[in-house]
Parts: C-alpha cells; structure tokens; sequence
C-alpha cells in the first residue's frame, strides 16, 4: 500500500470513527451504526476495508436472541501517524501488538505532481 492510500482510511470519517470507537471498547456493526450515526451499508463497507487492512479485527461472535450470528470488531490500531517532510510523504501504523509498518519504504519521495 502507498502513503497515500494509508492516509486516506486515517482520515476518512466514518473509518476513524470505526478505529476510535474500537480502540478500547470492541462492538459490533449494529452498535456502532447506531452509536456513531454511520449508515449500516458503510458501516459494514468500512469495516470490511479496515479488516483487510489489518485495522480492526473480528474477535468474537455473538449469538443474538433471534440465533444470527454477529461479529464484533477491535481496533488493531495504537498510533498512526502521517508525515510530509522535504517534498515526502510517509504513513506509520503502530499496532497494539507492539508492530510498526511503514508505507512509504524509506522516506520514498513521491511526486504528485506527475500524476
């Protein structure tokens, strides 16, 4: 993944909500459409987004009353952080594992303006 991609799930609304409201409290889809006032369809879009990104995680599945199963979802995410320095940009993930990954390689320059 490019910088630019990591930095555009970090400040999309409805994902940086997903990963704040997850970091410390894990929920499911339902709760946090309700809760944060994301419609379901993008809520779940997120969701699936963040989880192949290794974002969020589903870590467990709940039986309901009605017997469906609901996943419920925890931020992987500790720190992210975006850096535009000298003409670079550079994204840093840090996990709550206690990994880092960097996009951007090794302050990789990338010039916007041949795009």
């Amino acid at each position: 993944m490019d910088p630019i991609e990591a930095s555009k799930i970090i400040t999309d609304e409805y994902a940086a909500k997903i990963l704040v409201a997850t970091y410390k409290k894990p929920m499911t889809a339902i709760e946090l459409s309700r809760d944060l006032n994301i419609p379901i369809a993008a809520c779940y879009r997120r969701l699936k987004e963040l989880e192949s990104m290794k974002l969020v995680a589903c870590i467990e599945r709940r039986l309901t009353r009605k017997g469906k199963r609901i996943s419920v979802y925890q931020s992987l995410l500790k720190n992210a952080y975006i850096f535009f320095e000298n003409g670079k940009i550079r994204v840093r993930f840090e996990f709550a594992s206690g990994a880092t990954e960097n996009f951007g390689g090794d302050w990789k320059v990338l010039d916007i303006l041949e795009r």
